[in-house]
């Protein structure tokens, strides 16, 4: 029985090379699409499951309350974790941990800049890590020791045990490695090539130990089974047990959580890159299912061909039964060999598609779960293509079949084709438009005025001695014209890390906290940044003199309520300090939000960065060379990296370009799939007409006319699949864009445009077809039946 199914198969690839072809090339170009987005899915999905008993660990997140609004921050006070592993029975381990911080390593002549963080000892029972040499048994009790990463080890000591050695830490203390770690996979949302003690951390900012300063992560370990809404509840107001003032309400967050869920509105969880999870998920079965659609158009318009096959082993005893099991069994051949297929075209262009998405993926049919995985995908496509085919195929009468030597499809299949065809343009509609919309918002959000000049804009990361040696440093930067100006502060102008809710003015009501950013800047960071002061006044050069001053954004004078806020005096905390001018509000943190109120400070205790404007006509190569000598001149021994905040802030938008141009990529793919389909189709039909064709040449009918007529028809299902896709993309995407506060209007144009271009590409396929057909000899034709 197998071998007749077998012999069956073959000779029916061998009579229909073509459509055979089309089915095995749509359906391996879906199942590698589709398996390209499994792979990147599989990656987020598997994000922090590095560390082992991933389900008790958790991080202290904070909801503050702000006129009306409620915004959700990692940051918490020092004190917080030792109190809690006291106080809250449940929890297993507490551990602070600092940002993530860059320190530079150096033996000999070499140094490397690396990130990493300063941490409790109990960070390690929380986050479990592959030490591979020396020990962690007291580490963190010394404060200058450090457990390095093997990358950070190998760097250094190549393969020779580090432990027991010493590296220089920022050219001023020798710190010993006591340990080295196996290095973290890239899927982690807590990387680090370095842990060191934080109470040194501590020790070098006092204000940590306060419980109304919020600066480092808390992370958690509750011991098995602990009821989390149980310590939740607790932790509610346990703040205000030790700092009535403080309005931070604190929450356990899940590890499992950290990666795909964490963005908050208004303090509760609203998703967050989850959303693109599930988006692509969609679209892998989406364009799984444009590649089954294919096969039953064809399986089915192909069905006369196999009419008198199957009316003979209906006479010769077959059964419905046989017949179906046949004919899926030969869907499920095609579906695997497309399969395979498609595991070439994976590995041909999984370096491209890494370099797209910036990940290190890889498939491999030894992983188990992987070639599952493919098995499983051709078989749920084999099922789902060849289902209806079977059964409309083993449904035929035997008796009218060989009795008129030809079947008769009735109306039924043919809707159904048409229907199908319907549905696989309308998805790919759908996907075009979505594209354009994505681009056009990610576009909208680049052009906006950001309210400084980006471009010539660099900045580095303080380090050694370039925070005291600044003025040395700029003022020979712009002796050499290279640079229009320079200037130290404690942010990047892209990020601001600082806030807070203490201000006060006259007439503002008592019982509302308004969340403010804080920047300490120099006098040269307005002109450096190009921002313009609206009214008032810049700071001036000498910088104690303005140490009681402060510079506000309009946003931040529109809620005081003045039409001028100049001399106006805000008070924090006994501190009133006088307002000496307005600037024009500009653009940070989010690029699609409205700017937040800010306060900037005339201050460089707590400067971070130091920003350049790169003169106009100057060579960019050649002056970051010449700056980074002048950098190394007074600020020996440090490694110096430049960073563009352009480069930057493309960075902003790198998740929406990336969705963009997956959705791009794959809804071109979805297109030519389904011109697979329409390319059978139109071959199908042209053949049928063969006969009518030559009539009408015979009797005058010119070629257009004749592709007309055959393009005609299907030029009508694209027109209605635009007709469905437009209002379900138009309510999609305008679902999409309420998640953004500035964001475009969805323009007519656009439908338009993808409806053009949608059906240009099903004529070019259709009228390839009709052409030829229309070329053909009518006397071959008609010159028997």
């Amino acid at each position: 029985m197998l071998k007749n199914y077998l012999k069956t198969m073959y000779r029916s690839f061998l009579n229909n090379k073509t459509f055979s072809l089309l089915n095995i090339a749509g359906l391996a170009i879906g199942i590698a699409c589709a398996g390209f987005i499994f792979l990147w899915v599989e990656d987020e999905l598997n994000y922090n499951s590095f560390f082992a008993d991933g389900e008790n660990i958790y991080s202290v997140k904070d909801n503050q309350t702000y006129d009306g609004t409620t915004f959700t921050f990692d940051a918490t006070p020092g004190p917080l974790a030792p109190a809690m592993q006291q106080e809250i029975p449940g929890i297993q381990s507490v551990s602070r941990s600092s940002w993530p911080l860059n320190l530079t390593f150096s033996l000999g002549d070499k140094a490397l800049s690396e990130q990493g963080r300063y941490v409790d000892s109990s960070f390690t029972s929380i986050f479990h890590l592959k030490i591979i040499r020396g020990s962690l048994h007291g580490v963190f009790s010394e404060l200058h020791s450090v457990v390095i990463s093997r990358k950070l080890a190998e760097n250094f000591f190549g393969r020779k045990d580090p432990v027991g050695q010493t590296l220089k830490v920022d050219n001023k203390n020798d710190f010993i490695i006591r340990a080295v770690f196996e290095d973290l996979p890239t899927n982690v949302t807590v990387p680090f090539n370095w842990l060191a003690s934080y109470h040194l951390f501590e020790g070098k900012n006092s204000w940590l130990r306060q419980w109304n300063s919020n600066g480092v992560w808390t992370f958690v370990k509750l011991q098995p089974h602990t009821d989390l809404t149980a310590i939740n509840k607790k932790l509610y107001s346990f703040i205000q047990t030790k700092n009535k003032e403080a309005v931070a309400k604190i929450f356990l967050f899940p590890l499992k959580k950290w990666r795909l869920y964490n963005q908050f509105v208004n303090g509760r969880e609203a998703g967050g890159r989850i959303r693109y999870v599930e988006l692509f998920t969609t679209i892998a079965w989406i364009i799984l299912l444009i590649a089954c659609i294919n096969f039953m158009n064809l399986a089915t318009a192909r069905s006369e061909k196999r009419a008198r096959e199957v009316g003979v082993r209906k006479v010769m005893g077959a059964r419905k039964k046989m017949l179906v099991i046949q004919f899926i069994s030969e869907s499920i051949t095609i579906a695997l060999v497309a399969a395979f297929v498609s595991i070439g075209l994976m590995y041909l262009l999984m370096p491209s598609f890494n370099l797209l998405i910036g990940k290190t993926l890889s498939v491999s049919i030894e992983n188990t779960s992987h070639l599952f995985s493919l098995l499983l995908i051709a078989l749920i496509c084999g099922v789902l293509a060849g289902s209806y085919p079977a059964f409309y195929l083993s449904s035929f009468n035997p008796v009218m079949v060989l009795k008129a030597q030809k079947m008769n499809t009735g109306l039924g299949a043919v809707f159904i084709r048409k229907g199908l065809v319907i549905l696989q343009f309308s998805i790919s509609l759908i996907l075009i438009i979505s594209t354009i919309l994505i681009y056009e918002q990610i576009s909208y959000a680049r052009q906006r005025d950001l309210g400084y000049a980006k471009d010539k804009l660099v900045y580095v990361e303080l380090n050694g001695n370039m925070h005291k040696s600044y003025y040395p440093i700029r003022d020979e930067m712009i002796k050499t014209g290279l640079v229009e100006n320079a200037t130290i502060s404690s942010s990047s102008i892209l990020q601001f890390g600082s806030n807070t809710g203490g201000y006060s003015w006259p007439g503002k009501d008592p019982s509302k906290q308004v969340l403010i950013t804080v920047e300490s800047i120099t006098p040269d960071y307005i002109p450096t940044m190009g921002i313009h002061i609206k009214k008032g006044r810049n700071f001036y050069n000498n910088i104690p003199a303005d140490s009681n001053n402060v510079i506000i954004n309009r946003a931040f004078e529109k809620i005081i309520g003045k039409k001028d806020a100049v001399g106006i005096k805000l008070v924090n905390g006994g501190s009133a300090r006088t307002v000496i001018g307005v600037v024009d509000d500009f653009v940070y943190n989010n690029m699609y939000a409205t700017p937040s109120p800010m306060i900037m400070f005339s201050d460089t205790s707590y400067a971070n960065y130091l920003t350049i404007r790169i003169s106009k006509n100057a060579d960019v190569k050649q002056t970051l060379s010449k700056l980074g000598s002048i950098i190394r001149a007074n600020n020996p021994g440090y490694p110096v990296e430049f960073k563009f905040v352009e480069e930057q802030f493309e960075q902003l938008f790198k998740t929406e370009t990336l969705v963009g141009r997956l959705a791009g990529i794959f809804s071109a793919l979805a297109i030519l799939i389904s011109c697979f389909g329409l390319f059978g189709l139109a071959g199908y039909t042209a053949e049928r007409r063969t006969k009518e064709i030559g009539i009408r040449k015979v009797l005058g009918a010119s070629i257009p006319a004749l592709a007309r007529l055959l393009s005609v028809d299907f030029l009508k299902l694209v027109a209605i699949s635009c007709l469905i896709a437009f209002p379900v993309a138009w309510w999609y995407m305008y679902k999409w864009l309420q998640d953004y506060q500035y964001r475009i209007t969805i323009q007519w144009w656009i439908f338009l445009a993808s409806g053009i271009i949608c059906l240009l590409i099903a004529m070019v396929t259709v009228s390839f077809q009709a052409i030829k057909t229309a070329l053909a000899d009518p006397a071959k034709s008609l010159r028997t039946e």
